[in-house]
């Protein structure tokens, strides 16, 4: 296994559980408007989820680039946008077009090619 494959594995689970977590608490339907709703989802336990996966993926994500070159490591962190993707479906219900299945398959395809080239 090469050596930078669990640290960007854990960049990536942050980055991930961070945006859903985010998208968790601003789709709230119980948010209400204006300040009631920042004071509502201040209170909600997943937006200091994704606070804190944010707060752990800087240091993760800073350790995975010192391992790989920048161009690399940022076509690589391109999994996030797949990942997303699957957990807005799972959890949210979110649309998987035959466009969106084609851009997850493409980058899949980019991502892998990236990551075996040397």
């Amino acid at each position: 296994m090469m050596s930078f494959v669990p640290v960007w594995l854990l960049a990536g689970m942050l980055g991930t559980v961070g945006q859903l977590s985010f998208k968790a608490v601003a789709a709230d339907p119980r948010a209400g408007e204006g300040l009631a709703r920042w004071r509502h989802m201040a209170r909600r336990p997943a937006l200091w989820l994704g606070i804190g996966c944010y707060v752990l993926e800087f240091p993760a994500w800073t350790a995975f680039l010192s391992l790989v070159p920048l161009g690399r490591g940022v076509l690589l962190g391109s999994i996030n946008l797949v990942a997303i993707m699957l957990g807005g479906r799972l959890l949210f219900g979110e649309p998987l077009t035959r466009v969106r299945l084609a851009g997850i398959g493409l980058v899949s395809v980019g991502i892998a090619i990236v990551g075996l080239g040397t």
